[in-house]
Formats: structure tokens, C-alpha cells, sequence
């Protein structure tokens, strides 16, 4: 049986199916359904509401109007965190004059993206449903 070095990986047990022995790792399952974390559940969010006008200026206001405050810093670093995972995609935009010939940096939710924000909503509907602590927040 090959053996399977991994620091990723969290436990392993075997199983047999037909006198086959098969690795089941947990680790590769939990990565299957990434749920999103508070701030990048929001930042998803507001680049979906903002739709094609989504940069980071842009993203802020809309964070403001929905009652969270971020400095521009943590909006960018949730943004490259979500990028690096597949969940968002940057185009750059034409140079604009006001900006001194640079250009803006634009951000869209991919299908990846989208699942996650899909699976976040499910699991915190599921675990909330029939709370009576949260009915009168709701």
C-alpha cells in the first residue's frame, strides 16, 4: 500500500471496499465545503450589489451604507485572500484622468465565489433556524 505524506492532512483511516484499501482523508472533504469567514462573506457581498463598479473605494461606501466600517488596507488584503482562493477575479480599468493616468482595479465574484457564498448562507440558515435567541434580531 503506498503511504501519503501530507502535512495537510488532518487523520486518515482505512476502509475497505471489495479487499481494496482506500485512504479517506477528512482534510480533502472539509476543503470541499469552504465556508467564508465574516468580513469575506461581506466584501462577496457588496462586489455582488456593486455589480461591474466594484473597486475598492466602491466596495467601502458599500460596506459603510451596510454598517460595517473597514479601512481601505483590510478591504484590499480580504480582496487578494479571496482572490488567491478563486472566490473573486480583477480586471484592471481604463487610466483615468482624476486618478493621474492610473487605473482602477476592479473586482468580480466568480461561480467558485458564488457557491461559497451559497454554502455560507445555507450553513448560518441551518444552524440558526429556530433559535429563539435570534427571532427578534430576524
Amino acid at each position: 500500500m503506498t503511504s501519503f505524506n501530507s502535512p495537510y492532512v488532518a487523520r486518515s483511516e482505512r476502509r475497505s471496499i471489495d479487499g481494496l484499501f482506500y485512504m479517506y482523508y477528512i482534510a480533502a472533504i472539509m476543503t470541499k465545503n469552504q465556508l467564508l469567514g465574516g468580513f469575506e462573506n461581506l466584501l462577496l457581498l457588496a462586489i455582488l450589489r456593486l455589480g461591474d463598479r466594484a473597486y475598492g473605494v466602491t466596495i467601502r461606501q458599500e460596506l459603510l451604507e451596510g454598517g460595517k466600517d473597514a479601512a481601505v488596507g483590510a478591504i484590499y488584503t480580504g480582496l487578494d485572500r479571496l482572490q488567491q482562493k478563486g472566490f473573486v477575479e480583477s480586471w484592471a480599468g481604463e487610466p483615468t484622468r482624476e486618478r493621474g493616468g492610473r487605473s482602477k482595479k476592479f473586482y468580480r465574484v466568480t461561480a467558485r465565489g458564488k457557491r461559497a457564498l451559497q454554502e455560507t448562507h445555507r450553513a448560518l440558515n441551518q444552524l440558526s433556524n429556530g433559535l429563539k435567541e435570534l427571532s427578534h434580531y430576524v
